[in-house]
């Protein structure tokens, strides 16, 4: 934003602001928060320390100490702009997907070895292994309105075992290394605590891959549909629906989408997804209940695994789901493909309030600045869902329609994947072996009414 875009705000943004100075040691620390915060909605081309303090006549130094060591709690600025967004998105227009919880990583090139989790490590901003960090992040989205609303380190174990290092770096001493999907159900605890109530969760394979996660997701209670990877050891729930013994070894979910019956005996159903900036694409899609895999012994309850292709591209994805028996393929679907609303807000992050533009070498500086990022991407959010002040258009609209049964290119399994057929109908799931329909098991949630 320009100068007079800034100051068209008129007081939104004090407003927006003013519950952030219960988080401050003293009064003088709000009035540099304010000036951070309108220096990262500003259009500096760079959006550190420096350039921010220089922009608004500040000494540089100050805005640093400002960051860096000042008494104020980065935390507590989260949990408060969590319990506002918890708030808000009971007001904001749905598309019939209600609240869905977006988690995702993000990450920075940085030089150097002396930024707070540096190291050479996969980062997707470059797309191959390289010197940088990653953070982790849960987002939320509901109808056209979407934020990011945690964000934390991911510090790795080279870090975690140099407590030398980490003590110089500002990294707290009672901070360890965690898997990131370890990070990400920290992050959708404090959510939880915070009131932000998620009707749906999804990720990316990174996440899905991992059945810890999966399990973690079911002890909270939390429905998901996440994308998981065709190497994903499983098995289609056979006519009994009995839980596979000990010995029987897993395949892999491309395997069992080809060559199980109750794939091959489904027809294809067509779902069409819209989305705000690009035009609309259809995906073909199957499922069916599956056993999974999970630390070398079959799960305790069972999966929808969702096949999804795309006719055009001839591109595959395969998603994993605890929802419940009774959820419509359609709204699965696109609960899986919200995913790039966490994307979206990335960029928004990254190109418009310098999300990676941290220069300094401290832990709490970091996560102050990124938290602040956070702050205003959600100011931002709202202010726009005011200004539009219309329903959704259901950007992420689906319409849903039968297909030919698909002819069978692959024999098909072993005997313990057999089922009775099962009929892909316009709307729900189809049904699973009848033993096996009661999915959920004692402890875990409710069933909840189809969207």
């Amino acid at each position: 934003m320009t100068d007079d875009e800034l100051d068209g705000l008129g007081s939104a943004l004090d407003d927006f602001l003013r519950p952030s100075l219960y988080c401050c040691g003293y009064t003088q620390t709000f009035g540099h928060l304010h000036t951070y915060c309108r220096g990262l909605l500003s259009d500096l081309k760079r959006k550190s320390v420096e350039p921010i303090a220089l922009a608004a006549g500040c000494a540089v130094r100050t805005l640093q100490e400002f960051l860096r060591d000042h008494q104020w709690h980065h935390a507590q600025v989260r949990a408060q702009l969590q319990r506002h967004v918890g708030a808000a998105l009971a007001g904001w227009p749905d598309d019939g997907l209600g609240n869905v919880g977006l988690v995702d990583e993000t990450s920075a090139l940085k030089s150097g070895s002396k930024t707070p989790g540096v190291q050479r490590q996969y980062l997707g901003c470059v797309g191959k292994i390289d010197l940088g960090i990653v953070t982790v992040h849960l987002g939320v989205c509901k109808g056209r309105y979407k934020t990011l609303i945690d964000a934390e380190l991911f510090l790795p174990q080279e870090w975690a075992n140099d407590r030398d290092r980490c003590q110089a770096a500002g990294i707290p001493a009672d901070m360890a290394y965690r898997p990131k999907w370890q990070i990400a159900l920290e992050e959708v605890d404090r959510a939880q605590a915070n009131q932000v109530l998620l009707d749906w969760l999804t990720f990316d394979e990174g996440y899905g891959m991992v059945p810890e996660f999966a399990c973690g997701l079911d002890d909270r209670k939390q429905w998901f549909v996440g994308e998981v990877p065709k190497s994903l050891s499983c098995l289609a729930v056979n006519g009994g629906g009995q839980r596979p013994d000990a010995q029987v070894k897993g395949r892999r979910a491309e395997d069992v989408v080809r060559q199980s019956a109750v794939f091959l005996e489904q027809s294809w159903v067509k779902v069409k997804l819209a989305r705000q900036t690009v035009g609309a694409h259809v995906w073909e899609v199957k499922a069916a209940h599956v056993w999974q895999m999970q630390d070398k012994q079959w799960s305790h309850r069972t999966y929808w695994l969702i096949w999804a292709r795309n006719s055009a591209t001839g591109e595959e994805k395969y998603f994993l789901s605890n929802a419940s028996a009774d959820a419509k393929l359609q709204t699965l679907v696109r609960v899986a493909f919200r995913r790039w609303n966490v994307e979206h807000t990335f960029r928004v992050g990254k190109s418009e309030l310098g999300f990676t533009h941290y220069e300094g070498r401290n832990y709490f500086g970091l996560m102050r600045h990124q938290t602040l990022c956070l702050l205003m991407l959600t100011f931002v959010a709202g202010h726009t869902e005011q200004l539009r002040g219309e329903k959704s258009g259901g950007d992420d609209g689906a319409g849903v329609q039968c297909v030919e049964l698909a002819e069978p290119g692959v024999a098909g399994g072993s005997a313990g994947d057999h089922a009775p057929p099962a009929q892909a109908r316009h709307h729900r799931l189809p049904p699973a072996a009848e033993p096996s329909r009661t999915r959920i098991p004692p402890g875990a949630p409710p069933a909840k009414k189809a969207a």
